[in-house]
């Protein structure tokens, strides 16, 4: 589990888990509100396909207490770098925090206290509300566009 004591507005605290048996229905279920499906699949279960199907994608469950809220995922490029991908928070939690605390976690696990390595992920340019969220954790546009999204990176 990773735990870094960030908590959402309420003050539940936001922790990542691995998906396991017992709770990857609940992260398949997950759905995003139908205004943000430009940018994310309608159900989380696609990212948890495509994590069993590839070597770089893990899967992570975002429990805020004891309950599954969200979806996120992080992986390792080729040149080392970490990145934060496929984030899914479940529409009757929005607006909560969670994404946010979500985020600080996965970024604070995969940056670690020596930060040799950096932290980078990417969001679609129409997407103003991931790039205020990003933006406003210390992530800052590289300039460089993969798959019709800017790659951001942690600014430390």
């Amino acid at each position: 589990m990773l735990d870094s004591g960030h908590t959402d507005r309420a003050g539940r605290r936001v922790t990542l888990r691995p998906v396991d048996d017992d709770n990857w229905r609940a992260v398949a279920d997950l759905a995003p509100r139908d205004d943000q499906r430009d940018w994310v699949p309608a159900l989380a279960a696609r990212y948890l396909v495509l994590t069993m199907r590839s070597d770089v994608w893990t899967s992570l469950a975002v429990y805020a207490d004891g309950s599954v809220v969200g979806h996120v995922m992080w992986g390792v490029d080729d040149d080392g770098s970490r990145w934060i991908g496929g984030m899914v928070v479940d529409a009757a939690e929005q607006g909560r925090g969670v994404g946010r605390a979500a985020v600080r976690t996965l970024a604070d696990w995969l940056g670690g206290p020596d930060a040799v390595h950096p932290v980078r992920l990417s969001y679609h340019p129409d997407n103003a509300a991931a790039a205020r969220l990003y933006t406003s954790l210390g992530f800052a546009p590289t300039g460089v566009v993969e798959d019709d999204e800017l790659v951001a990176e942690l600014r430390r």
